[in-house]
């Protein structure tokens, strides 16, 4: 009977220790003591060196709150990495898809080669309660003054891929942004070496220096996050590393 008793204890004093001292716990721990909870749909499932979900986002909600994720989906395991958020602080015609076409042709980009979708369609799964959605906008380095998308489409080039955030459990109206650098369509439009930093980089420089369009000139901040992408190559596409990297850009009208 003392056996019993001083078992008891011994398992209730654990069980305490465990649940008080979430800090010391390890990756694969974190998920089933606190992740387990039945108070959180679909838990995130992290991978090692990955930082559990933050709330301290202002303008975006964080996708693995309610089981999504920044990588895109192009097949059922790997994905392209979403490394920039236009975040809702920005103008609010930037948020429209209307204004995002036309901002993102300030930036040098337009709509795909006469109108015409060449490759596969990616979707992403935002954490918003709509699950996996297809991309609301591709956009193609525009190639000025001849060629356009058609050129970057034979040539290669940078493009990005955008999903809007904007389902029940997140409706916070941001932008998600899928950037990238491909090669030449003699190597199937595959994506350049480093082709994740270097297409995200693109962007950011060239919405942090400035734009115009339609008479209106637009300038964004950027936050540069670290923790919201696994650096490296893991569930990666084309198992390209990137550095995990986010840039949050809130866009101004100046």
């Amino acid at each position: 009977m003392h056996i019993h008793i001083v078992f008891a204890f011994l398992t209730t004093t654990l069980i305490s220790v465990v649940l008080s001292s979430p800090a010391g716990l390890d990756s694969s721990d974190y998920n089933q003591v606190i992740l387990g909870s039945s108070s959180i749909a679909r838990p995130y499932q992290y991978v090692d060196g990955e930082l559990p979900p933050t709330n301290d986002t202002e303008g975006w909600i964080d996708p693995r709150l309610n089981g999504g994720r920044l990588l895109d989906f192009t097949t059922k395991r790997l994905g392209e990495p979403l490394n920039v958020i236009i975040s809702s602080l920005s103008d609010p015609f930037i948020l429209s898809e209307t204004g995002l076409h036309i901002y993102a042709k300030s930036i040098g980009f337009s709509e795909e080669c006469l109108g015409l979708h060449y490759g596969h369609l990616h979707e992403a799964d935002l954490g918003d309660g709509l699950g996996r959605k297809q991309e609301h906008f591709l956009a193609r380095q525009h190639y000025f003054p001849i060629g356009g998308t058609c050129w970057e489409s034979v040539r290669g080039g940078h493009h990005f891929r955008a999903w809007r955030q904007n389902g029940t459990l997140a409706n916070s109206g941001a932008w998600f942004i899928g950037a990238s650098k491909e090669q030449d369509s003699s190597k199937n439009h595959k994506i350049d070496e480093d082709g994740y930093n270097l297409g995200r980089d693109y962007v950011v420089d060239r919405a942090v220096s400035g734009s115009r369009s339609n008479g209106v000139w637009w300038k964004a901040e950027v936050e540069w996050r670290e923790g919201l992408l696994q650096r490296g190559r893991s569930g990666v596409n084309h198992a390209i590393s990137q550095d995990g990297r986010v840039a949050i850009l809130t866009v101004h009208r100046l």
